[in-house]
């Protein structure tokens, strides 16, 4: 969700990926729906391991309070936004969870 709101939010000014330390080979379903209720077709992205992105280096490298510190990633600069997994979350707390990365998503692309 935080690259599509990076996206979204940053345009053609913002290249944005996101990984993960286990991605399960496919887009949570529940991310997926609460992203086409804000009008977000979360089905062209896919889930994403860290090794594609040894050795590349970021402005910005955010992680979400799993406290890992992505070894892999090489960042100028490294977020830790504390964000809860919303995975196991009923629809209307995981819509929370959504609507407080795109707060941070906007937060970081106004200081970028």
């Amino acid at each position: 969700m935080a690259e599509a709101f990076a996206r979204l939010h940053g345009g053609d000014a913002v290249e944005a990926f996101s990984s993960g330390s286990r991605p399960s080979g496919r887009v949570n379903p529940k991310a997926v729906a609460a992203m086409k209720e804000i009008g977000y077709d979360l089905t062209t992205h896919t889930s994403k391991g860290l090794d594609g992105f040894n050795g590349q280096v970021f402005d910005a490298a955010v992680t979400m309070g799993c406290g890992d510190g992505c070894p892999l990633v090489l960042a100028e600069r490294r977020v830790d936004w504390q964000i809860p997994d919303p995975k196991g979350l009923p629809p209307d707390r995981f819509n929370e969870v959504r609507d407080l990365i795109e707060r941070k998503v906007k937060e970081l692309l106004a200081t970028l």
